[in-house]
């Protein structure tokens, strides 16, 4: 049985003790090896039926495994909508996403009958994963597995609100680009709207309302209230100072982070919306060395914060930074919206860049319901019985593609250009062409949006002919062109004419004084800006390759000229003792 089964009441039924069966590979059992290497680190416990193992609500601190006996992954546990998930029985573990990031439990896991569990501690768990990489890849691909699942039965929290609220979709896209496990209640059409509403004395001029456990209840929270609710972390509390402050965690801020603390450099990401950037809503890389069969954008991010995380590097979210400015000769401070700051001896920018929101006519009422600026699995559990449309050339478009394809009967790929080959990597344009259910359709544009409620028809020109028809879709997906995260950096360093930061060379020819840097004895290294000690690698960098690959690449290098900017800056007589200062460059390049 899989899922909505009832709580055995009186005499035991045999079927409501029936294992959940492991069709999707996200209910793994451990080998008997596995099991005894896990034991090492943990201690056996005997269970009772019916004693609470996690807390739905509470913060996840103990990984178990089922030795005897099964165990039942229950929502709203005690309450007149409990039912059951799942059902786990010896050989398997119970967890999922938010376990190895500290987060709260989105379920109650309950004993079923008696039996034994082997319970690791939190910290011994993210140890043995990341040390062991075949233990490792089990637990992590079946933690990501059971978030998806989640998230595709609408656990977790509530958020009801108006589809043409800003604050509503503000709180549905934090929701979603974090992958966090919610259901969204329309307050126009979602009946169940009216009944919550009721319970909880309030009226729909109070929404978007977030509702968790029917004990919670957050007026329309900021994303970062929400957060806070949920156990993302948060800045540090004390001592804001370090050695390199990384703004932005998609994959080049995540390498820098990686590399950066490895190397014992104390380290700190700040993000403003969700970890991964871009990539992290992609549902398939194929091209990015070492993952010959593909990884998802989800599941690579998820590696990158576990390893960033094992080596001591602070990862908060969601912190958006407003200001850049000297604090003294050997430190920046970055100010954050809320009033914080932090002071760091190096900054890295990794802000990545935002996909372009189309502008035509009737989209703006439609974007968060039927208009998306993403193709993940919250967006394509919409698409199972009718058509939809993809805007774009790029790999990001074609892998939304590809993915979509995978719910929707038919998918449209409206491309302005004569081919694909400009700007799509060939593995790409080759399954696109090829696929079945897939239409690529060239020298075509989105005139208008058309629908109320619902997307029902797009209005397309052809560029070539100049002749207007109808698609029938219910769902676009926009993947046209990016802007950069730049806005608050604006007169601080120097930009292009796009907003990108300009680095190394131009960098210094773009400086009011550029021969200032001949008084510090050195030219503008490759990755730095306009002000020395400040970098900026991945998307939002001017000149960039925009690929996951290449983004890694540079977020890795970055702190090797982090290294040679700190080894100058100790050897030219700055103030900062910190035992993390080397005078050598980055120790994996030595």
């Amino acid at each position: 049985m899989s899922g909505d089964q009832p709580l055995p009441g009186g005499e035991p039924d045999e079927a409501v003790f029936r294992e959940t069966p492991d069709t999707c590979g996200a209910y793994p059992r451990l080998t008997e090896d596995q099991t005894a290497r896990l034991a090492e680190h943990g201690q056996r416990r005997s269970m009772a039926p019916n004693d609470v193992l996690i807390q739905e609500g509470e913060r996840c601190e103990t990984f178990f495994v089922v030795l005897s006996g099964t165990v039942a992954v229950v929502e709203d546990y005690g309450t007149p909508e409990e039912h059951v998930l799942r059902v786990h029985g010896p050989g398997r573990f119970i967890g999922e996403l938010g376990l190895l990031h500290g987060q709260v439990a989105f379920y109650t896991a309950v004993a079923r009958e008696p039996g034994e569990v082997l319970v690791v501690s939190l910290d011994q768990l993210r140890h043995l994963v990341s040390q062991d990489s075949t233990i490792g890849d089990v637990v992590l691909r079946a933690c990501l597995g059971r978030r998806a699942l989640l998230v595709g039965q609408g656990a977790g929290f509530r958020i009801i609100g108006s589809r043409y609220s800003p604050d509503t979709r503000r709180l549905r896209e934090f929701a979603i680009r974090n992958r966090l496990p919610h259901r969204w209640i329309d307050l126009e059409s979602d009946e169940e709207a009216e009944d919550l509403l009721r319970r909880f004395g309030v009226g729909p001029e109070e929404t978007p309302l977030v509702i968790w456990r029917d004990t919670t209840l957050l007026r329309n929270p900021s994303n970062a209230e929400l957060a806070r609710l949920i156990g993302l972390p948060s800045l540090p509390a004390g001592n804001r100072h370090g050695d390199v402050l990384i703004v932005g965690s998609g994959p080049a801020g995540l390498a820098a982070a990686v590399y950066a603390a490895s190397e014992g450099l104390s380290t700190t990401v700040v993000e403003a919306m969700a970890t991964g950037g871009q990539a992290g809503t992609s549902s398939r890389i194929e091209n990015l060395l070492g993952f010959p069969a593909g990884i998802s954008g989800a599941e690579l991010t998820e590696r990158a914060v576990l390893q960033a995380d094992k080596f001591g590097a602070r990862i908060s979210i969601p912190v958006e930074a407003t200001g850049l400015h000297p604090k003294d000769e050997d430190h920046y401070v970055v100010a954050f919206a809320d009033g914080s700051e932090i002071a760091a001896r190096a900054v890295v920018l990794a802000t990545g860049a935002r996909y372009r929101r189309l502008q035509v006519p009737g989209i703006e009422r439609l974007e968060g319901t039927s208009v998306h600026y993403s193709a993940t699995v919250y967006e394509a559990q919409q698409c199972h019985t009718d058509p939809v449309a993809v805007v774009g050339g790029g790999n990001s478009a074609g892998q939304a593609v590809l993915f979509l394809a995978g719910y929707a009967p038919k998918v449209y790929l409206l491309v302005r250009g004569p081919s694909l080959e400009a700007n799509m990597s060939r593995y790409l344009v080759e399954q696109v062409e090829r696929h079945p259910r897939v239409e690529v359709m060239l020298h075509t544009e989105v005139t208008e949006v058309i629908g109320q409620e619902v997307l029902e028809e797009l209005d397309v020109v052809d560029k070539r002919t100049g002749g207007h028809h109808r698609l029938a879709v219910r769902g676009l997906f926009v993947f046209t062109g990016a802007d950069p995260h730049t806005e608050w950096l604006a007169g601080i360093i120097a930009l292009d004419s796009r907003g990108f930061v300009l680095t190394g060379p131009e960098a210094q020819e773009a400086c009011a004084y550029p021969e200032g840097w001949r008084g510090r004895g050195r030219s503008c290294m490759t990755l730095e800006t306009s002000l020395p000690g400040v970098f900026a690698v991945g998307d939002v960098r001017s000149g960039s390759v925009k690929r996951v690959a290449s983004a890694v690449g540079e977020g890795a290098m970055s702190i090797h000229f982090v290294h040679r900017y700190l080894g100058r800056t100790a050897a030219h007589g700055g103030t900062d003792s910190s035992p993390h200062t080397r005078p050598k460059e980055s120790a994996w390049l030595a």
